[in-house]
């Protein structure tokens, strides 16, 4: 009994804590278990932080970088989340605040844009000169003029440049003020005419004794956007007759199906209207005389009667010398009220001595002439052409011919829709109106389907894009703990295994011999066990025999224990 040596004291034989378990791990299971806890705990977190990320929508785009770091600077004030979008062109904040923000940084005048306008008029100084104040207004009246243009939405920038020359006394000497606006255009815009006219007359009624000839509008490659007032108005003329002439074919076309469609169906009847529109203008005068009328039914335009008296050749004159008879004043008049009236008679003379009248009259009566001024209307059709086609009957209709497409139309029932074509839009023989309907089935464009894989439809990819990020976060997680957490936890529950001694691979072989103290050997007998005196006596156990028996009993219940202890002793611990 000497020869046994005493064990220590060991735990009792119970279920481990897991601070035992932790502790009777390796460094490297201790490892793996620290990391995969670690990467579980990082990827929770992530999932977590970016399925919580808010949605970046844009606050304000295309800024100054003044205005930019101003904006950046007040949503750092406000603690704003904010980033930048590709390149830098926006700044992006949170959905749910993007109005919120706008209106306070509205409070505070931002932004303010790189276009001064007539702010500039507010922050006047003390011993500004005129020339100044006139500098300072043309400057605030480029740059309101420069923030209306950029307004539309094909302009991404602009500017203007205004003459305004000074006014004198002198009416004659005074200059008339010009402007030219130079627009930069986002890529694939243009502006037509009419937004031309509207740039033109805005800049032009936007400073006083402008006309709109004066103002000059031109694109980013130095191209003359804006014309001459004759050139414009033809151009719009021609927009105009272009316009007109699409109405007329629209509106004939419409009429074609709305009389046709409930015939045969929707969308089995196409038309096209051609017309030829006359827009020359002409003016013809004429002018027409009549023959003389009589004198009884003619208009008298002027008539002139002349009539003179004197005596007769061969008459004798008065002879003598003048004298009282002669310087007495005339007689009183004797001419009878009504009928000729005689020459008067000179003084000496014998009344009688004949005497000579002489009349002459000129009428002139009113030519019969016509002047006619005809002025040809603008815009008459001249001619009207349409062509319709109609689809054949779908099978079962009508007593046509049989068809692939269905049924063709009787004659009978083409003459009725030609005759409703012709009446539609009032046909007219004489000025070459032709009218060309056609019956013939439709052909249906089939779309073979395409069986794409499951894996290229959009559908799938649009749900493998939802569906990514929380898949690929609970893959990740499944491998971390199958590959790091639950090996680690495997090693806690199983019990560790004793490792051989060097130089005595028949350590476990001689600790089971000995607990067991029955060793079988092949050429040997068991030993007799020989009873002690105590235990012939029945005397009480010592404790040296009791501690012996608790010995034994832990190594058949637990001898990897009883191992380890042996290798404690072994090296000298």
């Amino acid at each position: 009994m000497s020869a046994v040596a005493e064990l220590p004291q060991l735990p009792s034989a119970g279920t481990p804590s897991w601070m035992q378990r932790l502790a009777g791990l390796d460094r490297s299971a201790r490892l793996r278990l620290g990391l995969g806890l670690v990467l579980l705990v990082g990827g929770v977190l992530a999932a977590v932080v970016f399925s919580r990320q808010p949605d970046y929508r844009v606050l304000f785009s295309n800024l100054s970088d003044k205005d930019g770091g101003a904006i950046v600077a007040q949503l750092s004030t406000m603690n704003v989340p904010y980033k930048y979008a590709e390149g830098g062109g926006a700044i992006m904040i949170p959905a749910e605040r993007v109005h919120d923000v706008r209106l306070r940084l509205a409070t505070q005048g931002l932004p303010k844009g790189s276009v001064t306008g007539f702010e500039l008029m507010e922050t006047s100084r003390f011993g500004v000169t005129q020339f100044q104040e006139r500098l300072n207004f043309q400057r605030g009246l480029e740059g309101e003029l420069t923030r209306s243009i950029q307004a539309l939405s094909s302009i991404q920038s602009a500017r203007v440049h205004l003459a305004l020359p000074n006014q004198n006394g002198f009416f004659r000497e005074q200059q008339k003020p010009s402007a030219s606006v130079l627009v930069s255009l986002y890529p694939g815009r243009f502006l037509d005419r009419t937004q031309l006219a509207g740039i033109v007359h805005l800049v032009s009624s936007s400073v006083p004794e402008m006309a709109p000839s004066a103002v000059s509008v031109l694109d980013d490659s130095g191209k003359l956007l804006s014309q001459s007032p004759d050139s414009a108005a033809g151009a719009a003329v021609d927009g105009q007759q272009l316009s007109y002439v699409q109405q007329i074919e629209q509106q004939y076309t419409r009429r074609i199906l709305d009389i046709l469609e409930p015939v045969v169906g929707k969308n089995n009847v196409k038309a096209q209207v051609t017309a030829d529109v006359d827009f020359s203008q002409t003016e013809s005068t004429s002018e027409q005389h009549r023959p003389n009328q009589t004198p009884d039914s003619s208009a008298v335009r002027s008539q002139q009667v002349v009539e003179s008296s004197g005596q007769a050749p061969g008459s004798q004159l008065p002879t003598g010398v003048p004298g009282a008879v002669t310087n007495q004043p005339p007689q009183g008049a004797t001419a009878p009220v009504n009928g000729a009236n005689p020459a008067p008679v000179a003084a000496g003379q014998q009344n009688g001595q004949p005497a000579q009248t002489k009349r002459e009259s000129v009428t002139n009566y009113e030519v019969d002439k016509t002047t006619r001024v005809t002025r040809g209307g603008s815009g008459a059709i001249k001619r009207v052409s349409a062509a319709v086609v109609v689809n054949y009957q779908p099978a079962g209709e009508g007593d046509g011919k049989s068809a692939p497409g269905g049924k063709a139309l009787t004659p009978q029932q083409l003459e009725q829709m030609t005759a409703l074509v012709r009446e539609t839009i009032g046909f007219n023989k004489e000025r070459g109106d032709s009218v060309n309907l056609m019956n013939t089935p439709f052909l249906v464009d089939v779309t073979t389907p395409v069986d794409l894989p499951l894996w290229k439809q959009p559908e799938m990819i649009e749900l493998a894009r939802s569906l990514g990020w929380p898949v690929g976060m609970s893959l990740f997680a499944a491998l971390i703990l199958l590959g790091l957490v639950r090996p680690a936890i495997k090693g806690l529950n199983a019990p560790k295994a004793a490792p051989a001694l060097a130089g005595a691979p028949s350590q476990a072989v001689q600790l089971d011999a000995i607990e067991s103290e029955a060793l079988e050997r092949p050429a040997l007998p068991a030993p007799t066990p020989v009873p002690t005196p105590a235990r012939l006596e029945n005397v009480p156990a010592t404790p040296e025999q009791l501690r012996l028996d608790d010995a034994r009993a832990l190594a058949k219940e637990n001898p990897v224990a009883v191992a380890n202890i042996i290798k404690t002793w072994v090296n000298g611990e």
